[in-house]
């Protein structure tokens, strides 16, 4: 008798732990699932202002298929993430100092011209070099 009741208890912790993992693991996937609607609604609002230069049935459709994509759970930050490593790879071209300094305006620039509608974005630092 006394292992049956220890089996049960075991049974019973272990379903209670499940419960609770299951509970927590549905908040996060409706925060995430918010997040998203969220994201979709300001896509749309950018799509019908006319601010995503774009022509509005791909800005429509491009943002339904990132709200699609993230409640499959497939965009996360990783894809900014490998964008900014990929950016300081191209670094690599340089030493020294120079290496340094093209790390600063990929990571920090002080100044963006362009846009990608335009073709491109132009990031500038400036250094000052103190005279000799």
């Amino acid at each position: 008798m006394i292992t049956s009741n220890t089996t049960y208890s075991r049974f019973a912790s272990t379903l209670l732990g499940s419960v609770l993992i299951s509970g927590s693991a549905l908040a996060a996937t409706s925060s995430a699932t918010a997040d998203a609607q969220a994201r979709y609604r300001q896509d749309m609002a950018v799509c019908n202002s006319g601010q995503s230069n774009q022509p509005l049935n791909v800005c429509r459709t491009e943002a339904r298929s990132a709200l699609a994509e993230a409640n499959r759970r497939g965009l996360t930050g990783a894809v900014q993430d490998q964008y900014t490593r990929n950016a300081v790879k191209r670094c690599t071209a340089f030493q020294g100092d120079d290496r340094t300094a093209c790390e600063v305006r990929t990571l920090n620039p002080s100044r963006v011209d362009g846009s990608v509608g335009g073709g491109g974005q132009l990031l500038e630092s400036t250094v000052v070099v103190p005279g000799k």
